[in-house]
């Protein structure tokens, strides 16, 4: 077991050093910020931690920067000594990587994993046979800087500022009823709903439905917007749902618009030390392209077969949201 000296002058790890090599060289945080591609108060924090955990100064700071101090210096020629060396393992590792083969860890949500994996990846493989593809479905986000997966295809308005990516559509929302049914008015006395349980994770939709729909109308809560749609085709209640499951289902119908409050970003990510990885580029433009060509789907602008025009009796859902039914 170690020791609390030991812990305290552990050797420093690359991240460490790479941060100190940035402040150094444009000896201020924000062009080592933008060396690194993360923000300001990001180092920050990493070069104080990486002090506090030597017991040195490494820089001084002045009205004019940050100016090495002799500790400093002497990390400096140290630092340089070690990058030179991972920049060389890095060449060699890279090179094996700029074959389009080896295995590629993606991570989504179930609904995409669903709704757009088998065909999208069949497609995927067709074009790039030497790529193994290992699909993590799962509305647990996995860490992609502890690498548990490679690529995201993840639903976020904010992604984590280590990652870089794409974003390739912006998922719409509305509420569905069995097709069979016409004429619903979503918020009538006695209308049943379902509802997702706050393990999703998209805790905005359930804000949604609990400030218009009382407790006692909901018939189901799940933790699978599959199983929403599901439970909704067979008649036991009205579901919000994304419009890329509800739309593309022919046993359903949207009732009533889009609810712009519930929309979020659909991006493609990957850590910003793997962007320039072969498999990694090569499925981050394919899969960009193809969902592309899904943009009115993922976006709710698909027509919807079979509806009432304008003329019919249906109640708009964002019109008629601003109250919350009484409860008996």
């Amino acid at each position: 077991m170690q020791s609390d000296h030991a812990k305290k002058h552990r050797l420093p790890d690359w991240d460490d050093l790479r941060v100190f090599l940035a402040v150094a060289r444009t000896l201020s945080l924000s062009g080592a910020a933008r060396v690194l591609g993360v923000n300001h108060s990001t180092v920050f924090r990493r070069l104080g931690s990486f002090e506090k955990r030597l017991g040195v100064r490494l820089f001084d700071r002045l009205p004019t920067g940050y100016v090495r101090t002799n500790a400093g210096d002497e990390m400096l020629g140290a630092a340089e000594a070690i990058e030179e060396q991972v920049m060389a393992l890095e060449r060699r590792v890279t090179g094996r990587d700029l074959e389009l083969r080896g295995t590629l860890r993606v991570t989504t949500t179930e609904t995409i994993g669903l709704t757009f994996g088998p065909p999208l990846l069949a497609a995927f493989h067709k074009a790039y046979p030497g790529i193994a593809v290992e699909l993590v479905a799962a509305n647990e986000r996995m860490s992609l800087s502890r690498r548990d997966a490679d690529v995201a295809i993840r639903p976020t308005n904010a992604p984590p500022e280590a990652l870089v990516g794409r974003r390739v559509a912006r998922l719409a929302w509305a509420v569905y009823a069995p097709k069979g049914r016409r004429d619903v008015d979503a918020f009538a006395p006695g209308e049943s709903w379902l509802d997702i349980d706050d393990s999703f994770g998209h805790t905005a939709l359930t804000r949604w439905v609990s400030a218009r729909v009382p407790a006692e109308a909901i018939a189901l809560r799940a933790n699978s917007m599959t199983v929403l749609r599901e439970a909704c085709r067979a008649g036991l209640g009205l579901a919000l749902l994304p419009c890329y499951m509800g739309d593309d289902d022919a046993g359903l119908r949207r009732i009533g618009e889009l609810i712009p409050e519930l929309g979020v970003d659909l991006w493609l990510l990957t850590h910003e030390d793997l962007r320039q990885t072969a498999r990694v580029r090569a499925f981050l433009d394919f899969m960009s392209d193809a969902i592309a060509r899904d943009r009115d789907l993922i976006e709710g602008r698909r027509p919807r077969a079979g509806l009432p025009g304008k003329a019919g009796s249906q109640r708009s859902v964002k019109k008629a949201a601003p109250r919350r039914l009484a409860t008996g």
